[in-house]
């Protein structure tokens, strides 16, 4: 980016295609104006709540991301923040390590995750994956999803669908969140979903910060609505350092770092790479994202074709 913005002159004309990696470069309409024969835009990852498509549509450019790419990674990390909360490894390890301590307290219990009941929010790719891994644990699965998926794909995990919500969120000991982020889903879970769980219930969020209302998070760990939080997304990222979630200790936080793995990297290029050259060479592109407009609620929403 810095060697395009000191050679504007000479490469403007030459660029076709923009990699985005960790949401740079930024897209706006300075740039898009600056790249006329700007064919695609491609997102490594598959959240694009960062890019304005409507926008970029209207410049009749394409965009793609690399959702094959990181369902395996994404779903470890929703599997070993359940586990870490479940059985208060943080913590165990801060009393291990700690200097003060003498003794291991014998009264210090986590819960099993074995036999426990998950809920999963958004049943795609990565929803599916967790619960492919969930059903080696011996865990009752419900799942949420805007379309239920068919019936030999939830035999083949053991997941039962829940049309409402709300059913869900009141049997589970575990509620994951694996959705986009959309406007539709723009603080998603709140004061009443957060109400409607178990007082002894996790909530795992793998998907989006924006997702969650972390004001009403942060209430309900704090007078035991819930039991604990397990957040690889928060927002913004990272937290004010003197954000109130950083305060408890019912909440575990890691940076993001669901699609952190070497192989996952390595894949997502190559994923992003495969979309650039489909566009340029007029073939199939295989994780293209549409921009549908709604005419209802005068939003967009997002479709990946898979």
């Amino acid at each position: 980016m810095k060697e395009f913005l000191e050679n504007k002159k000479r490469l403007n004309e030459k660029i076709k295609s923009v990699f985005i990696h960790e949401c740079k470069p930024v897209i706006d309409r300075e740039l898009l104006q600056s790249l006329p024969h700007l064919k695609v835009i491609a997102n490594s990852g598959v959240g694009v709540d960062h890019l304005d498509l409507k926008l970029i549509a209207s410049f009749g450019i394409k965009v793609t991301n690399t959702p094959h790419a990181v369902s395996d990674s994404t779903a470890d990390i929703g599997m070993a923040l359940m586990l870490a909360s479940a059985r208060r490894l943080v913590e165990g390890c801060q009393i291990s390590v700690s200097p003060q301590t003498e003794h291991f307290a014998a009264d210090w219990l986590g819960d099993e995750v074995t036999g426990a009941t998950l809920g999963i929010i958004g049943m795609g790719s990565i929803g599916y994956k967790v619960a492919k891994r969930a059903k080696a644990f011996e865990m009752k699965i419900l799942y949420h999803n805007r379309n239920q998926r068919k019936e030999e794909e939830e035999k083949a995990v053991g997941a039962c669908y829940c049309e409402k919500m709300e059913d869900l969120l009141q049997q589970s000991d575990f509620v994951m969140l694996v959705v986009n982020l959309t406007p539709q889903t723009f603080r998603f879970i709140g004061k009443r979903e957060l109400e409607l769980m178990k007082p002894s219930a996790t909530l795992i969020n793998i998907s989006r910060g924006a997702v969650v209302d972390q004001d009403a998070l942060v209430e309900a760990l704090q007078n035991g609505t819930i039991k604990a939080a397990a957040l690889d997304v928060t927002y913004p990222e990272p937290l004010p350092r003197d954000h109130s979630l950083l305060k408890l200790k019912n909440i575990i936080i890691t940076p993001h770092i669901g699609t952190a793995t070497v192989q996952a990297t390595r894949k997502m290029t190559e994923e992003a790479v495969a979309n650039i050259l489909a566009v340029l060479n007029g073939l199939t592109i295989p994780s293209e994202v549409i921009p549908i407009r709604c005419f209802r609620e005068h939003t967009y929403a997002l479709a990946y074709l898979l």
